[in-house]
Order: C-alpha cells, then sequence, then structure tokens
C-alpha cells in the first residue's frame, strides 16, 4: 500500500491549522455567541480557549508519539481500543464534514448571497481538486489566503478603533454562567481547527517537534487574534447589535464592506481547504482500520493524497450544502468535536514515561471541559449529536459481528 509523503514543515503546519481556524471563528460564530453570552463574550472566548488549551497539549503529546494520519482516531485505538478510536473518528469525520458545509455556505453567502447553494458547490470542487494535487498544494494555498486574511482583519479592528463606538439600541439581557459556557461551547467551533495538523501526521517532516509547536503555535494566534477582534466588536457594535447581525465585521465597517467580503471569503476558502484535507485523512485511517470502506483507504500513487477519500467527502459535502443551513451546523460540529477532544485527553491521560510533556491534570481538566461545554450546547445540536452518534457506533457493530 502506497503511504503519504512527509512534505510539511514547521511554517506549513501552522498555516494549515490557524487557515483552518480563522475561516470559523471570524466569520461564523461572534454572532450567535454574543447572542448567549452578550457582554460577556470574552470571557466566553477564553474559557473556550482554555479547553482548546487542554486539548492542544493533549493532541501534540500523543501526535509526537504516534505521527501517522487519523489524529485522534489512531490515538484513540492506541491507548484505549477500537471502539473509543472509532467513536473518535466517527465524531470528527460527521462533525468536519458538518463544518466543511458551513464554510462553504459562509464564502457564498459573501460572495454571491444570491445563489449561495451552486456558488458553494462550486467552491468545494475546485477546492478538492486543490488537494488532490498535493499536500504542497493545500499549504501553498493556505498561506496565501491566511496573509490577506489576517491583513483584512487588522485593517478592521484599526478602523473600529478608530471610529469609536456606535450606539446599542437595547440592552442585552441577563447573562449567567450557563449563558456564558453555551457560547464558549459554539466558539470551540472556531478553535477546533488548530489541530488539523495532528490529522496529517503522516505529511509532516520530523513530527516529534514539528506538530507540538505548529499546534500550539496557531492556538495562540488565534486566541489573540479572537480576543482582539471579540472586544473590538462588542466597543463599535455592543452585544445586542452584534448578535442579531450575520456580517459582524462588515457591519462594524461598513465603508469597508468589499474588502471584508473579500477577507470572509478567503478565510472561508482556507478553512474549507484544509478542513478537506483532515477529514481526508481521518477517513484513510478509518478506511485502513475496516471502520469505514476499505476502498476509501487507496493512496494516489503520483500525488501521495488519500484521493479517494477525498473525493467522497467532497461529494457529501456537495449534498450538505445543498440541503443544510449555515447556523444549523455550528452547534452540531462542536458536539462532534467535542468528544473527538475528550477522547484525546483521555487518551493522553494514560501516556507514561518520556511520551508525557505536560501534566495529567491537564488531560483531566480538558476531558471535563470538553463534556461539560458539549452538555451546555443548544439542545437540538446535543439531541442531533447523540443520535448521530448512536447510528454510527450501531453501524459499527453490526458490521463487526
Amino acid at each position: 500500500m502506497t503511504g503519504l509523503a512527509r512534505r510539511l514543515g514547521t511554517l506549513d503546519a501552522t498555516a494549515i491549522g490557524l487557515g483552518s481556524m480563522l475561516g470559523a471563528g471570524v466569520f461564523a460564530v461572534f454572532a450567535p455567541a454574543a447572542a448567549s453570552a452578550g457582554g460577556w463574550l470574552p470571557v466566553a472566548i477564553l474559557v473556550a480557549g482554555f479547553v482548546a488549551y487542554c486539548n492542544a497539549v493533549a493532541s501534540a503529546q500523543l501526535a509526537a508519539a504516534f505521527p501517522s494520519s487519523g489524529g485522534t482516531y489512531v490515538y484513540g485505538r492506541e491507548r484505549l481500543g477500537p471502539w473509543w478510536g472509532f467513536t473518535a473518528g466517527w465524531g470528527f469525520v460527521v462533525g468536519k464534514t458538518a463544518s466543511c458545509a458551513a464554510m462553504a455556505l459562509t464564502f457564498a453567502t459573501h460572495v454571491a448571497p444570491g445563489a449561495a447553494r451552486p456558488v458553494a458547490v462550486a467552491a468545494v470542487v475546485v477546492l478538492v481538486g486543490v488537494n488532490l494535487l498535493g499536500i504542497t498544494r493545500t499549504a501553498f494555498v493556505t498561506k496565501a489566503l491566511l496573509v490577506f486574511v489576517l491583513l483584512v482583519l487588522a485593517l478592521v479592528i484599526a478602523l473600529s478603533l478608530v471610529d469609536g463606538p456606535a450606539a446599542d439600541p437595547e440592552a442585552p439581557g441577563p447573562v449567567g454562567p450557563l449563558e456564558v459556557l453555551q457560547a464558549a461551547g459554539l466558539l470551540f467551533f472556531a478553535f477546533a481547527g488548530y489541530a488539523r495538523v495532528a490529522t496529517l501526521g503522516e505529511e509532516v517532516r520530523d513530527p516529534g517537534r514539528t506538530i507540538p509547536r505548529a499546534i500550539l503555535g496557531a492556538l495562540a494566534c488565534a486566541l489573540l487574534l479572537y480576543l482582539a477582534l471579540g472586544l473590538t466588536l462588542l466597543h463599535t457594535l455592543g452585544a445586542q447589535r452584534l448578535s442579531q447581525t450575520t456580517t459582524p465585521l462588515a457591519t462594524a465597517v461598513p465603508e469597508w464592506s468589499a474588502v471584508v467580503t473579500a477577507g470572509a471569503a478567503a478565510a472561508s476558502l482556507g478553512a474549507l481547504l484544509a478542513l478537506i484535507a483532515g477529514v481526508g485523512r481521518t477517513t484513510l485511517a478509518m478506511a485502513r482500520e475496516h471502520d469505514l470502506p476499505h476502498w476509501l483507504a487507496t493512496v494516489h500513487p503520483r500525488f501521495a493524497v488519500p484521493h479517494r477519500a477525498e473525493l467522497a467527502v467532497g461529494a457529501v459535502v456537495c449534498v450538505l450544502v445543498l440541503t443544510t443551513d449555515l447556523r444549523a451546523v455550528i452547534g452540531f460540529s462542536s458536539f462532534g468535536v467535542l468528544v473527538y477532544y475528550a477522547i484525546a485527553n483521555l487518551s493522553a491521560a494514560t501516556q507514561t514515561g518520556t511520551d508525557r510533556r505536560r501534566p495529567k491534570t491537564l488531560n483531566i481538566v480538558g476531558v471535563v471541559g470538553c463534556l461539560l461545554l458539549a452538555a451546555t450546547l443548544p439542545t437540538g445540536s446535543v439531541l442531533v449529536g447523540l443520535a448521530v452518534f448512536a447510528v454510527g457506533l450501531a453501524g459499527r457493530a453490526l458490521t463487526a459481528s
């Protein structure tokens, strides 16, 4: 069986991780998070960031010990057993496939609101094609899009602070700890890309050194940026107005809306590109172990990519784009990925000796944090998430018997 090629360095890996986060975090979750947390939005960002840090520590520690494609699917199998690995992999594949649809719709909503669904499908087709050309093409395009997005976000922050606050016509309602936790759970959707490089572990040079640096570096950059943007948007729009807009950055600087729209498009494409790559690699890993159809385990002999897995992911994403709503998938995606990282923390907690790089306490806190945020998500997201996990586990039980 042809293997994947180690072609990514630290900069490439960090760019893929950061690029995976910015499309979701900047242009999709601030408004629904503000609707829950109100003026406590920065606290929700910090809570989500701390849980993400615990998960990042666990992912980095595990990825250094098991540098192969699949992320927590592989770690769960190796440290806890096949059923744990399957649960993690299933949560990642279904949750992140939903995220792909969200990013495609975010892109299309900004550039062609009158024809969002067909444009979103076209974007998926093009980016699957880019991924099929090899991981170095994916990294190059991600870095180019990321530079442009960072420039746009810096411009928004600077102009918003110069223009000063806009009037907030209504005071937000009372906010308690439950609402802050719910907002943190939604915001976790924005942090979930930091460990994307772990799913590409088989394609990273010197993985024991590169993967931990890339994961923690991408997370640190994203957290600082999210805090800056959250504070800026609260200052400029106020909590009530922020919670009611679907385009908060463009609303904050309306005279620069065309530039912000271009930034939103670039961020969404960058996130979508990296998401397709990550889901394809986890699908490859699950297919190798017959947890998904084994024909998906093929690696292209020339481009060294899991081409069948990526084509299958692209097809499913296109179906979701044509049938789902943008905001509806955020909570469901967060639920699936929180379960995924809870298993990552459990797996890391079993490591000992030279494999352990951080205190075990962080792993325990990570498990509790993930489960708490998952439980406080909107009820509909929790119920759908539980149903999807039940279907996946039942399917594995039937095929394994």
